[in-house]
């Protein structure tokens, strides 16, 4: 088995998933990451981390979908040589409203895709890495998984469960020497957040302590920290990298 371990990060198109597929291949990591849509973008993600001497495939895939979460997982392994080392769940979306103007499609499709999505993948890939008796997996949950927010009923509802689920399975893979952890950001400068209104964000950074929004290569850090050799011993664990927001 190929030394170089691989990498596999879903949603990593643009914003955090980018920044910590750049970032994993600066670790010297082979990365497979998927995106749903804009190919463009996706090249660009692939572009950057070729920059860094190491494999990379993109692969088009629903991770709402479980078909195509298997086929996206069968892919990496070939490309990897037959193992995946890494797990980064990333992929998300918002469809935010007050619930009274809620519908229910709005609720699914959040859930579908943020919290089923990520499960469909830590199904398959446990599979593997118990075999391997290896493996990192880094679930992207939110502070307002944390704490919650007004107008996001079905995303705090999303991430909430991605911590719950974090919680379990890393007591279920931990026997085996694989660490599943959790990191929730909070507010990151990236395209989700960029829709938000000027408004809204002065009322948000207010409730910083470092009065200001972090960075995608801030999450991306902690990806590659977690992801890494140091962190054998930590797993079950969710770190908020928000500036303090959640304190």
């Amino acid at each position: 088995m190929d030394n170089k371990k691989t990498a596999l990060v879903t949603g990593g198109s643009r914003g955090i998933g980018r920044a910590v597929c750049v970032r994993l291949a600066k670790a010297g990591m082979d990365i497979v990451f998927n995106y749903n849509s804009g190919k463009e973008a996706a090249e660009e993600t692939k572009k950057l981390c070729l920059l860094e001497n190491v494999n990379v495939l993109a692969v088009r895939a629903d991770v709402s979908n479980p078909e195509d979460c298997e086929r996206l997982v069968k892919e990496a392994m070939e490309f990897g040589g037959g193992h995946i080392d890494v797990l980064v769940n990333n992929a998300g979306i918002t469809r935010d409203n007050l619930i009274v103007k809620m519908s229910d499609k709005d609720f699914d499709d959040v859930l579908n895709v943020n919290l089923k999505g990520y499960f469909y993948m830590m199904r398959e890939v446990s599979k593997i890495m118990l075999k391997q008796r290896f493996g990192k997996i880094v679930n992207i949950s939110s502070v307002v998984g944390v704490m919650g927010n007004a107008g996001q009923v079905n995303y705090a509802a999303s991430k909430a469960g991605v911590i719950g689920m974090t919680k379990s399975l890393a007591r279920e893979l931990a026997s085996r020497k694989i660490t599943v952890n959790a990191i929730a950001p909070g507010m990151i400068e990236t395209d989700m957040t960029s829709v938000i209104s000027d408004a809204a964000k002065e009322k948000m950074l207010a409730s910083i302590p470092f009065k200001a929004m972090g960075k995608a290569e801030d999450i991306a850090n902690t990806v590659a920290f977690l992801a890494g050799d140091e962190s054998g011993y930590i797993t079950g664990q969710v770190i908020c990298v928000d500036g303090g927001m959640a304190i």
